[in-house]
């Protein structure tokens, strides 16, 4: 009992501290200790017998191992955000995206440019700074309450792009080491999902700023707005070659190479931004150390959190928690989906959610017989849904540092289509899943 309360506890505080502001890379240790402490976790590796857990074996044992196996992963992708961003590429593919739709399909346009970056490999992160200033010229034009541009953003870039079949972002990548699939596992189910995910969250969006506009709502104008820069930007097609190159590369090399075949596939990228747009770069060699700097944070904030699961999942709550999630009546792919979505949500990370559960989980269903294709799909859409709670990193960073709303009046639409509707979308996969669709 006393075991759960630490386990539940430490995931509560966990929560707390980063809604907070605490850094993670203090907090995840932190709530780690709580947990141990009253499980009666030895602290010390000292105090153990050899292969026997203890709080900072256990913990540094899931944070080194994380970085371990995907640093490289989320070094290359964050160099190729910055170089993109740099090189005025990824401007270039987004202005280009919301000329064609143009300001009478402004929602339409802001969501379409997020997710051919998004799908091309561009980091979240970037894609957020990179789309926000000609979004809010579009939402400004259209006169649109400005309060929506977090979702738009969010719709665009982590729901349908990053967990379907084929994606390069790291969310479709982790099952592959536990489950032995490919990036394109589950494609027939993934490709419907994504289209349901996409036009029900285009419609829903679309039908929120519509009842918020006949209330009175309209833009507001503040004085820091940013602009969208006149700066001289390379062609589009150069801007989507190196999009194309990762995904091709990723695609050719993903049998024999596996999750590695993203660190080649990443490198194409930034190799075929430079050599077509050299000529625009501030600074390639900035643009490759703030890369670097992003990707050290990006990886250590959630290896922070990956550590805490380390010593949560040797607890005496954590395997009762964990059995009685595998034990759920029905398909055995609702208790992945559930046991991932709800360690996402506790950590605010979709990618440290699969990192936790999935080299416990995966072994229990592969000797079950469940098809490896069907969990992968169903794990990487689940780690899409609760993970958007509001203390989740690219929450706060969209809705508070990039578009400078608050939580109050920005998150409730955010929340509809990075939660909600991942959730709809995961009951969706599971049950064509279950149907045979795709096995």
């Amino acid at each position: 009992m006393l075991s759960m309360i630490g386990l539940i506890g430490g995931l509560v505080l966990l929560i707390y501290l980063t809604m907070k502001g605490m850094n993670l890379l203090v907090a995840g240790p932190l709530c780690a200790l709580f947990v141990a402490v009253l499980s009666g976790l030895p602290l010390f590796p000292q105090q153990v017998g050899e292969g026997e857990a203890d709080l900072i074996t256990n913990y540094m044992g899931g944070f080194s191992g994380f970085v371990t196996s995907w640093y490289l992963m989320f070094l290359l992708g964050s160099i190729f955000g910055k170089v993109m961003e740099d090189s005025g590429a990824a401007d270039s593919v987004s202005k280009w995206v919301v000329e064609k739709l143009g300001m009478k399909h402004a929602v339409l346009a802001v969501v379409a440019a997020c997710a051919i970056l998004t799908y091309g490999g561009v980091s979240l992160f970037v894609v957020a700074f990179s789309v926000y200033p000609m979004a809010l010229s579009l939402f400004k034009q259209a006169n649109l309450p400005r309060r929506f541009i977090p979702a738009a953003l969010a719709l665009g870039s982590v729901t349908f792009t990053m967990t379907s079949a084929g994606s390069p972002e790291i969310q479709n990548w982790i099952p592959i080491e536990f489950l032995g699939t490919t990036p394109y596992a589950g494609w027939e189910v993934s490709l419907i999902v994504a289209v349901f995910m996409a036009v029900f969250g285009y419609w829903w969006l679309k039908r929120m700023i519509k009842k918020a506009v006949e209330k009175g709502e309209t833009f507001t104008a503040r004085e820091n707005n940013p602009v969208v820069e006149s700066k001289k930007l390379p062609h589009p097609i150069t801007g989507l070659v190196p999009l194309l190159v990762v995904l091709i590369i990723s695609f050719v090399f993903h049998d024999s190479l596996k999750q590695s075949a993203l660190i080649l596939a990443l490198l194409g990228g930034v190799i075929a931004t430079y050599l077509l747009n050299r000529s625009y770069f501030k600074s390639f060699w900035n643009a490759v150390s703030d890369g670097t700097m992003g990707a050290l944070v990006a990886i250590g904030n959630t290896a922070a959190v990956v550590g805490f699961g380390g010593v949560a999942k040797v607890v005496p709550a954590f395997q009762t928690a964990v059995d009685a999630m595998t034990s759920i009546p029905g398909s055995p792919l609702i208790g992945g989906a559930i046991a991932v979505s709800v360690i996402a949500g506790m950590t605010g990370s979709a990618s440290g959610g699969q990192a936790i559960a999935l080299p416990l989980l995966a072994p229990h269903y592969i000797d079950m017989g469940v098809n490896t294709e069907a969990l992968h799909r169903t794990v990487a859409i689940s780690s899409g849904a609760l993970d958007s709670l509001p203390h989740n990193g690219y929450v706060v960073t969209t809705i508070r540092s990039i578009c400078g709303e608050s939580h109050q009046d920005a998150y409730g639409a955010v929340c509809a289509l990075t939660v909600i509707i991942p959730v709809i979308g995961l009951a969706l996969a599971i049950i064509l899943f279950s149907l045979g669709l795709g096995i």
